[in-house]
């Protein structure tokens, strides 16, 4: 299978909690307060595994940990979801996200090659 992905998926451990879904013609879906785990990220978006069903193409905020220091806020669009035995997988892309703070992925994927 031909691998279509941009950006390299890095292995992270993040615990997201997500509030507030909406779309853009300002339909909100608010007081959800889900947990998600994140498991993977890249420059363009992030993976994360949530016992919650949450629909396809909605939008969330959310704070990314790389440490106490590292972090950013960022929105994030849902676009993928798969159904597995007691929980989903999802696939979110970044919405908007400037450069400056994508390079912080950069910087996080440094920071695993300099722990080996």
């Amino acid at each position: 299978m031909e691998n279509r992905r941009k950006h390299k998926r890095l292995p992270i451990k993040i615990k997201l909690a997500i509030n507030e879904l909406f779309k853009q013609d300002n339909e909100i879906i608010d007081h959800i307060n889900y947990q998600a785990y994140v498991t993977n990220i890249s420059k363009t978006g992030i993976g994360f595994e949530c016992q919650s069903a949450i629909p396809i193409s909605y939008y969330f905020d959310a704070r990314i940990d790389f440490s106490e220091k590292e972090f950013f806020y960022c929105v994030l669009k849902i676009v993928r979801i798969e159904e597995h035995e007691g929980y989903y997988i999802y696939g979110c892309e970044f919405v908007g996200l400037a450069e400056f703070l994508s390079d912080k992925v950069d910087m996080y994927e440094a920071s695993l090659l300099d722990d080996k």
